[in-house]
């Protein structure tokens, strides 16, 4: 059985967050993928979820939210820090990323190569503390919502990884936007209207995964 962790996150001030919970899979690429971006893509695939980028993080970035898509990010290489569920409230990345310029609550996860989160529509996630060190870039062709190549399989074979990177992958058919906090105050509940996915990205229709926790 694989495991799972589940964290329901309620909504804040500024962060609509989702009746559905935040999904973390400690190191089950390395049983299912073994961290291999090609293998991953088949297996999103699989799974009617389009892979559409992989990015090498910095050292911050600002606490952002989803609200027309799930999201799940699988974690290629390195190790950071990630915050759910809560808003920066200040345009200072060192002071929303070390100080208290941010609301209270969420939960900070460790996440570490080989770990998949899924991520509602609506919950926020704020990247940090990453390592080892580098400058924040988009490693595959395209402008980050689809692999720009003829063959996108191919091009996940041809990326370099350094770094702390994620893959982000989307259920097929859906588009996502970024949206910072505040955007959905009042009307949080479309956010929440998001339709489920048929199918987990990793577990497909397995009831230890959103199937069943969804």
């Amino acid at each position: 059985m694989p495991e799972v962790k589940s964290y329901s996150l309620p909504p804040t001030a500024l962060i609509p967050n989702s009746k559905y919970p935040l999904l973390h899979y400690p190191g089950i690429l390395s049983e299912k993928a073994d961290c291999n971006a090609a293998k991953v893509y088949d297996l999103f695939t699989s799974n009617g979820w389009e892979l559409q980028w992989i990015y090498r993080y910095g050292s911050t970035q600002a606490s952002h939210y989803h609200s027309t898509a799930h999201e799940c990010m699988a974690v290629l290489s390195g190790s950071a820090t990630i915050r759910f569920g809560v808003a920066d409230t200040s345009d200072d990345l060192e002071a929303s990323t070390h100080s208290i310029a941010h609301e209270d609550g969420g939960v900070e996860v460790q996440a570490k190569a080989g770990d998949v989160f899924l991520i509602p529509a609506g919950v926020s996630h704020k990247t940090h503390h990453t390592s080892p060190p580098a400058e924040f870039k988009l490693l595959t062709p395209g402008n980050g919502h689809h692999i720009a190549a003829e063959d996108p399989r191919q091009a996940l074979v041809e990326t370099e990884l350094s770094g702390f990177t994620m893959m982000g992958a989307y259920p097929k058919g859906s588009a996502w936007d970024s949206c910072l906090g505040g955007e959905h105050s009042q009307q949080m509940e479309k956010v929440w209207g998001v339709a489920k996915p048929e199918r987990d990205p990793v577990l497909g229709d397995g009831v230890d995964g959103l199937c069943g926790l969804w």
